[in-house]
This record gives structure tokens, sequence and C-alpha cells, in this order.
């Protein structure tokens, strides 16, 4: 990936595993809905909202994939990264509105009995749901690292975050089910539940928002930067480094320092040869731009 700009061979494999995870997460959901209510378990109707938000941030993604991938255009000259980092954060904020949603339930019945046991038929739907989503969260991630792709691996991990909210469910299942009197152990685990896919949500929206905000690199790559420009032949000295997060790179702007008896041409050389070996070597480096000083 170079400035921004995706293959067309890459936005197909977003579309087909984001497809992949829809269908699964409709299945899911519809499986454990039905279960939790005919098992007469919270815990696991609390996952089955889980697994159909999931549905609406796979929708997000295949919606917003061929807008993020489309390569930069006179309005939009550094690219179109800024639509997927708004993805993900909207991946953030669904998870976390869930995480509330189903955490206001549980506490708000912990004190109502069950009017019905928990039954064990129940536990189909988790242990059905941490097996099928965790092998979906495995090949998305997967993609997402190497397509470096921030709202494919958040989605990764909102696949992830629903298999790890069927082990509290599948927990709190059996235990209720074998004693009448822990039924409200059910509460707990829908409460377990949602403090699990609050954490995911923090973890996802946190880098987001700083990336909307305009941070720029962290210190190990500036010095990284600073180290390949002060090794270039040429370069007396530097100064004014900027950066700009967008997407999984970074945009570097600098000025640096050469000898004030050089050609024109020759500096010029000089800069572009900062520009390659920043590009090259760098932390995942787009496009740099290099003001040219002379020393003195």
């Amino acid at each position: 990936m170079t400035g921004g700009n995706f293959d067309h061979n890459q936005r197909r494999q977003v579309e087909r595993i984001t497809w992949i995870g829809l269908f699964t997460n409709l299945l899911l959901s519809g499986l454990k809905f039905f279960l939790g209510f005919f098992g007469s378990s919270q815990a696991v109707v609390a996952d089955a909202v889980h697994s159909l938000s999931d549905m609406s941030t796979d929708i997000a993604i295949l919606f917003g994939v061929k807008y993020w991938m489309a390569p930069p255009d006179e309005d939009h000259p550094y690219g179109h990264l800024r639509i997927e980092t708004l993805i993900t954060t909207v991946i953030g904020i669904v998870l976390a509105i869930v995480a509330f949603g189903i955490g206001f339930r549980s506490l708000y019945t912990i004190r109502e009995p069950h009017l019905k046991q928990p039954m064990l038929i129940a536990l189909i739907g988790p242990l059905l749901s941490i097996v099928f989503k965790e092998v979906l969260y495995r090949r998305t991630v997967s993609l997402g690292k190497a397509i470096e792709s921030s709202a494919l691996i958040a989605n990764a991990w909102h696949h992830r975050s629903d298999a790890l909210s069927s082990i509290p469910a599948l927990i709190a299942v059996v235990l209720a089910a074998l004693n009448p009197a822990w039924a409200f152990i059910d509460h707990v685990g829908a409460l377990v539940v949602a403090v699990i896919i609050l954490r995911v949500s923090w973890g996802i929206i946190k880098p987001a928002m700083a990336e909307l905000t305009d941070r720029g690199a962290s210190r190990l790559e500036l010095q990284k930067v600073q180290e390949i420009t002060m090794s270039t032949k040429g370069v007396r000295a530097m100064h004014g480094v900027r950066t700009r997060k967008m997407g999984a790179g970074l945009f570097v702007d600098l000025h640096i320092l050469v000898d004030s008896e050089l050609t024109v041409r020759e500096g010029h050389n000089i800069s572009e040869e900062v520009k390659r070996g920043i590009i090259k070597k760098g932390p995942g480096v787009f496009d740099v731009v290099v003001h040219l000083e002379p020393y003195e």
C-alpha cells in the first residue's frame, strides 16, 4: 500500500471476508436469540444482541470500503483514508452502545427472580459462537494487518469480542442450570459480557479519535525519520519536522539544510534522496515534503 491507495484485489478480499462475517453474524444472532429465549437465559440473549451489532459494522465496512480505497483526487489530495478512520470510530461507538444497553438491563433485572430456570440447551449458542467467531477473527485480523486496514482490524476485534463474550454467557448458563439458587449468575454473566464489550470498544475508539484530531508520529517514529534524514549524504542539519497520521501511515513535512555553495540541482538531488530514504526505510510513510534551506 502506497499513498493510501489499495488495489482492486485488496478491495475484493475485504468485501469477501466481510460478507462471510455478515452472514455468520446473522446466523449466530438468530440461533442465540432462539436458544436464549427458549432456554430462559438472559446472558445468551445479551450475547445474541452483540452478534447482531456485529452486522451493523460489517455493513459499514461494505459501504465504506469503496470510498476509503479510492485514489486521491482534486478535492482529496491526501486520499480518502479518513473515511476508514470514521468507520473505525463508528464500530467502536456501536460496541459501546451495545455494552451500555446490556449492562443496564442486567443491573436493572438482577433482583428479579427467574420465572424459569435456564436450560442447558442454551449452551449450544455460545459454544458455536466461540468456535466460529474465533475463526472469523483470525482470518479477518490477518487480512487487516496484511493490508494495514484499521477498520478491518477493528471489525476483527468485534468478532473476537463476540467470541469472548460467549464465555461468561456459557459459564452463567451452566451454573444457573445446575442450581436454581444460582440463577442470578445469568444476570452477572450478562454484565461481564457488557464490560468485555466496553473495554474492546475503548481500544478501538481511542486511536481512531487520536487520528481524527491529526495526531502526529510517535517519538520512536520521529527518531527513525531523523536518523534516516541525517544519515543522507549532503544533509548538514534538519528542523521543522511535522507529521500527520493518515490510516496506517504517515505524511511527513520537514526542512533540511545543505551547503549554500551547492547548485539548485545538487540540492534537489539531496532532498529527493531524503524523500526516497524515508519512504523506503521509514515507519510506514506515504509521502514526504522536503523543504531545502542553505546551511550557514
